[in-house]
């Protein structure tokens, strides 16, 4: 049982160790990779069509369902 917890608290001190190494890295190198930046666009942009176009689609489908 003391063989067992003594492997996994030094993996877990391995693993602390490893992920603080990377951050000091990451912190010193990391300005080498810019993220990328991208602009947002609004809904109507995307669909190529106006919110009004789109409600009357929905409406005059919901009308015929109705009429069913």
């Amino acid at each position: 049982m003391v063989v067992g917890m003594t492997t996994v608290f030094s993996f877990l001190a391995l693993l602390v160790a490893v992920l603080q190494g990377s951050a000091r890295i990451f912190e010193e190198f990391g300005d080498q990779w810019p993220d990328q930046v991208i602009a947002p666009s609004s809904p109507e942009n995307l669909s190529g069509s106006s919110g009004k176009e789109e409600i009357a689609v929905v409406l005059a489908v919901v009308e015929a369902h109705r009429q069913r």
